[in-house]
């Protein structure tokens, strides 16, 4: 159910760019999405579905692109990518510290969109 206010928000400028933009319809939205999301593919288009209907949106397909995780060093500042399964185990592969702060793979956001 937490995927509902994303994707409002996720229409809401949709709809926002589209109109600024005199677009007749809205095919497809490409969204990044982090691997630490919890959201889910299936429900994010499923309330896309239900809540573009009528709109120049509907029938929208999204693309969605999962943005690996990558964390940023506090002792050496390297920035390296993580494997989510390995996620309580991160060690910078430079200095060894475990001193880390998350740079991305956690938010999302529309990448480009396909329209008429």
């Amino acid at each position: 159910m937490h995927e509902l206010p994303v994707i409002e928000s996720i229409l809401k400028v949709a709809l926002t760019h589209g109109q600024k933009n005199d677009v007749q319809k809205i095919t497809a939205i490409y969204l990044q999405v982090g691997e630490l999301s919890d959201l889910e593919d299936e429900w994010m288009q499923r309330y896309f579905d239900y809540l573009s209907k009528d709109s120049i949106a509907e029938g929208a397909q999204l693309k969605i692109d999962r943005v690996p995780v990558m964390m940023q060093c506090e002792d050496c500042t390297i920035s390296f990518q993580v494997d989510i399964k390995k996620i309580d185990e991160i060690v910078c592969p430079e200095c060894n510290g475990k001193s880390n702060k998350l740079i991305s793979g956690r938010g999302y956001f529309i990448k480009n969109m396909e329209v008429i």
